[in-house]
């Protein structure tokens, strides 16, 4: 069947600029994929996505005007119910028939088949193919109804009296197979050949489409329009970086920034704009979050990594002259700054250690408690971390950078800017003299903020960070706010992912069971009396405060709280270990033991993943999993120590006596944390793990017989699983 390609378009007033690259792929997508459901283009057609501020639209190659006919069969009815005495058709299979399209004269071409055991009429037709118009049609109305939408408008048509929803207002429909028009109607809209081009740029509007294929090019040489995202986004990359090399400065990158700037232009133009130098004496990160949250500026860097006065701008028009263009974004861009400035210059008249009362004005949770009262639990945890750390001197640096670390969300610039939380505390701490390692503690205690992130980069900012990890999850454990599903509005998952990845990563000799439970003893015993100041609150504002302090102090962490918090870290320890290439087996072989210090983790990975190349191997998962089975069956009847005395075949004596000659040597490995020498040392045990089995009844009649060679087992099976469950790599 003749094929031709298929563009549809959807103009439309201007688009969220954050959604508009996923709607674009995804009107795409969906649209191809219905009209692939329907038989109306290959699975193998070039599909085409296009999107700018003003459209949505798809380019499909090798689409059909008509799907081709094909052979089905329909079951109808059991013979009895359809046929009467004489083989005629009876009324209920005559009603079959016409909702089907077809009447009595098909009645002989019936097919009798048994179903089951049943004996059914069938009927072989042919079904003729969707045509393109009636696919496009419901294609359309499935994409629309499917696509991404957070909020829809409503907004009226132009008969003023029906309505619509849909992402903004759609102006014009275009669908065209080859060059005629498909006559489909959606939202109000009649599909025709027109479309708009820039506003102001555009030689010709309305653009008079030729063809399906001429789309992109008419939209360019007659519109002023780069249709498609992908090739917008390049062009604005490589502006961007020849005006920067121009410069001799290089550009920040930053793929949502480029994306959001991408979906904001139709006719990309990148200026060069500065400012004032002086504003260079705030730090940095506010200026360039400035830029680039309010204007969507590229700021740029000197040679030195420090920020420059001049900031790239992504312009949708190309004046002759730019100059009204640059100075009107300068002008802009200078007020922002002094934003910047102005609270910047407004925190720096209080310290951070002035703030700390303020705290107990911000509540955390209603059934936690203010921020003050959180901050208490944080410093008494980070001390005790830093106390198990290095001692006296790292606890108190620790208390101190908890006591600072919440106090910069008072301030004006966080207050504008939330992204700076931690950064401005940096900053603000530098400025009060208190020195880099409280200072970067305060900045660091977020860390690590996503997957990939950097960790705290000092002892204080170590001991902080577990602290208030450990903090929200064993407290939102507590009160039972445990994430379910989809839903973590505490972002439970990354703190535990990131108490992991420290505990991991720094190779802390710490236990991840002490910890947990440390802290919940802090919850639990630590009464806390808040400081509270007159110049902060009237009378009624602190009796709500004392009341909720009053509830946390009372706040009692069960076990069962931590038992949950426990298995909650080792899932998503798990869910990372297999996404860093360990197979389930080893994860879960490591995990089943639920080693308590965190740091050892990769070492038994190894040593797992050696051991199980060794030629042993297979056999020895296998003897240790029929141990464990035997062991399960057998809880409480087994010695507390082998009898050597009782080991009467010479295979059981054999087993024993090389456990014996190991202990030492593995021991040995096992104080010097060498697990890929302990396991290795086991592969001399298949021999006689393997004789063993083959020549000793251990569920004899004689009990005490029968329990030696328990204890022998029980031994043994200690002996394989102290780095590893062996078990879990048997098949």
């Amino acid at each position: 069947m003749m094929t031709q390609n298929l563009l549809v378009e959807l103009l439309v007033e201007e688009l969220p600029p954050k959604s508009l690259k996923q709607l674009g792929q995804s009107f795409a997508q969906l649209l191809a994929a219905s009209l692939e459901a329907q038989e109306l283009m290959n699975q193998n057609a070039v599909v085409t996505a296009f999107a700018t501020p003003r459209r949505l639209a798809v380019h499909i190659g090798n689409v059909a005007a008509q799907a081709a006919d094909k052979a089905i069969t329909q079951k109808l009815m059991p013979v009895k119910v359809g046929l009467d005495a004489q083989g005629q058709a009876t009324p209920p299979l005559l009603k079959k028939l016409a909702s089907l399209g077809a009447d009595a004269s098909v009645v002989p071409q019936l097919k009798r088949e048994l179903d089951g055991k049943t004996e059914t009429l069938f009927w072989d037709s042919i079904a003729t193919g969707t045509s393109l118009t009636d696919g496009l049609q419901k294609a359309l109305q499935e994409t629309i109804t499917q696509l991404p939408i957070s909020k829809v408008m409503t907004y009226q048509l132009a008969d003023g009296w029906q309505s619509v929803n849909f992402v903004r207002p759609v102006h014009a429909l275009v669908a065209l197979h080859g060059a005629d028009i498909v006559s489909v109607n959606i939202l109000g809209l009649q599909a025709g050949r027109e479309t708009q081009g820039h506003r102001f740029a555009a030689k010709i509007n309305p653009i008079v489409l030729h063809n399906a294929d001429s789309y992109a090019q008419q939209l360019s040489t007659e519109g002023a329009v780069i249709a498609s995202f992908a090739e917008r986004r390049a062009e604005i990359t490589r502006q961007l970086t020849s005006a920067a090399a121009r410069e001799q400065l290089t550009l920040i990158n930053d793929d949502a920034l480029l994306d959001e700037v991408t979906a904001l232009v139709e006719h990309p133009n990148v200026l060069v704009g500065t400012f004032d130098a002086a504003f260079l004496q705030v730090p940095q990160e506010c200026l360039i979050l400035t830029m680039k949250a309010n204007q969507k500026y590229f700021p740029l860097l000197d040679a030195q990594g420090k920020l420059a006065n001049k900031f790239l701008l992504v312009s949708n028009i190309r004046p002759i002259d730019p100059a009204q263009v640059i100075a009107g974004n300068e002008r802009v861009v200078r007020s922002r700054l002094a934003d910047a400035k102005f609270f910047f210059d407004q925190d720096r008249k209080k310290t951070l250690a002035s703030r700390v009362p303020e705290l107990d004005e911000v509540i955390y949770h209603n059934k936690l408690g203010v921020q003050g009262q959180r901050m208490h639990y944080v410093r008494a945890i980070a001390k005790m971390i830093g106390q198990q750390l290095n001692g006296e001197i790292l606890a108190n640096q620790a208390y101190t950078a908890a006591m600072l670390a919440k106090t910069d969300l008072l301030t004006g610039m966080v207050g504008e800017f939330p992204e700076l939380q931690g950064i401005m505390g940096r900053y603000y701490a530098q400025y009060d003299g208190l020195g880099n390692d409280i200072a970067f503690a305060i900045e660091d205690h977020y860390k690590p903020r996503f997957a990939g992130d950097d960790l705290p980069r000092n002892e204080v900012g170590i001991c902080l960070a577990l602290a208030d990890k450990l903090e929200i999850l064993v407290g939102m454990f507590g009160i039972g706010e445990i994430p379910t599903g989809d839903k973590d509005p505490f972002a439970l998952r990354r703190h535990a992912l990131g108490v992991v990845r420290i505990l991991i990563e720094k190779k802390l000799p710490l236990e991840l069971n002490t910890l947990i439970m440390q802290t919940a003893s802090i919850f639990n015993d630590q009464m806390i009396e808040n400081q509270w100041s007159k110049s902060y609150f009237d009378w009624k504002k602190k009796s709500e405060m004392k009341a909720l302090a009053v509830g946390v102090r009372g706040l009692n962490i069960k076990e069962e709280s931590t038992g949950r918090l426990l298995e909650f870290i080792y899932e998503r320890l798990a869910g990372s270990l297999r996404e860093q290439g360990y197979t389930a087996e080893e994860v879960d072989a490591v995990l089943s033991l639920n080693p308590q210090n965190l740091s050892d983790i990769p070492k038994r990975l190894a040593a797992v993943r050696s051991f199980a190349v060794l030629p042993e191997a297979v056999s020895l998962a296998a003897a240790n999993k029929r141990v464990g089975n035997i062991l399960k069956k057998t809880e409480g009847d087994t010695s507390a120590e082998v009898n050597s005395s009782l080991l009467q075949e010479p295979a059981e004596q054999k087993l024993y006596d090389v456990l014996i000659d190991l202990s030492i040597e593995i021991d040995g490995a096992l104080f010097a944390r060498d697990y890929i020498t302990y396991l290795q040392i086991l592969a001399v045990l298949k021999l006689p793990v393997d004789t063993f089995f083959d020549h000793v009844m251990v569920n004899v009649d004689n009990e005490s017989l029968r329990n030696n060679r328990l204890a022998l087992l029980r031994e043994l099976h200690d002996t394989m699983n102290r780095i590893a469950d062996l078990s879990k790599l048997a098949t």
